[in-house]
């Protein structure tokens, strides 16, 4: 088969949509390098320029011609042309998105959809982001022959909230990156501890500090627990206005040296930081998968998380849970994995064998059966 992807964010993208656009395409590459791959992207980044090893079946595809100037207009209207000329028997929208004037084409074409937060908590994004994510990903669910959605969570949510026949839709697990698969070594873990000046014992939260990861909810939940005397918090994620909120409650609380808000990560070093947590919470109010709780269970990390969404997809009975408008509830919990050893030994040997359900092995057969029954074979 001839498969394009738009890969734009497998080359730029340092968070969710990066990681699973870079986890499909290595992956397919390995289990099926048959295959010929064309990666339609408009830059990439020096820190993923090789995320996938070079070979002649890999075809970088690059804005053309006047398309230099106008990268972006290339990637959301001028691909069709390039599509066409290269005879792809399939185009894979990775990330919500397929390229407009592009229904009538005869390469079959697949979508990613991960989430629909956007339409369920409209409160939490900007207007005109709203707008244009109404637009693209309706678009692009109208363009598909085939949807994909990450979890049961976001097909429910395609068929409801977009009146989709449940038979455009397919729930195809993602993995984590294989990094976490792997226990880093005593050297590793010391030298990270020390760049970073980790506390011994600590709850570990990663994802972008916004309203909807509910970061201060967790922060309410650690004081409430008394937890504060033992444990630290360290929070990774980009930084946007609600991270204000958090200092402003880290300062009035007297917990500024208690919490620790770290700056960018390499990628590398991150599975070191989650191997010598003690806990791992996901607070989050919705998602449409939450790798990170995937992270944490191959990294042998007992996993707190939320009630409801996709939650217990992701973390099954390999995590406890509380509903992420009660703080009691999660001080309750992050009690219980902090301190009876017999829970967690128990919470993470169930992590190793639930998380491997989601291994690159069992998922991506699943993706290429979908592409041969579209084109026929």
């Amino acid at each position: 088969m001839r498969i394009g992807f738009d890969a734009k964010r497998a080359y730029t993208n340092t968070t969710g949509l990066g990681n699973y656009s870079r986890f499909v395409i290595s992956a397919l590459q390995t289990q099926f390098p048959q295959n010929q791959y064309y990666l339609f992207t408009t830059r990439q980044n020096k820190v993923f320029r090789h995320f996938v090893p070079a070979s002649p079946h890999l075809h970088l595809v690059k804005p053309p011609g006047l398309y230099r100037a106008l990268p972006d207009a290339w990637r959301l209207a001028g691909i069709a042309p390039s599509i066409k000329n290269l005879k792809l028997d399939i185009f894979h929208g990775l990330s919500n998105e397929l390229p407009f004037f592009f229904k009538k084409s005869r390469t079959r074409k697949v979508v990613t959809i991960h989430d629909l937060i956007f339409l369920r908590f409209p409160e939490l994004y900007k207007a005109h982001d709203r707008i244009i994510y109404r637009v693209k990903f309706k678009a692009a669910c109208e363009t598909a022959d085939k949807i994909i959605a990450v979890s049961q969570q976001t097909q429910q949510d395609l068929i409801q909230l977009y009146n989709l026949p449940p038979e455009k839709t397919e729930v195809i697990y993602q993995d984590c990156d294989p990094i976490f698969h792997q226990p880093a070594s005593a050297e590793t873990l010391q030298t990270v501890k020390q760049k970073y000046q980790l506390p011994d014992k600590y709850l570990l939260c990663v994802g972008t500090l916004e309203r909807r990861k509910n970061h201060l909810h967790m922060l309410k939940a650690w004081q409430q627990s008394g937890l504060t005397d033992t444990h630290d918090v360290v929070l990774i994620g980009k930084r946007l206005p609600y991270a204000a909120h958090l200092e402003t409650y880290i300062r009035e609380n007297k917990l500024t040296n208690k919490v620790h808000i770290l700056p960018y990560i390499p990628f590398q070093e991150l599975p070191a930081i989650y191997q010598l947590a003690q806990v791992f919470v996901y607070p989050s109010l919705f998602e449409g998968f939450g790798i990170p709780i995937l992270e944490a269970l191959n990294s042998g990390v007992p996993v707190v998380t939320s009630t409801g969404s996709c939650f217990t997809e992701a973390g099954g009975e390999a995590a406890l849970y509380a509903a992420p408008d009660d703080v009691t509830q999660l001080a309750q919990q992050l009690i219980l994995i902090c301190n009876d050893l017999t829970v967690r030994s128990k919470l993470i040997h169930l992590g190793h064998a639930h998380a491997r359900n989601f291994r690159a092995e069992r998922t991506i057969p699943q993706m290429h059966r979908l592409y041969e029954t579209l084109i026929g074979r």
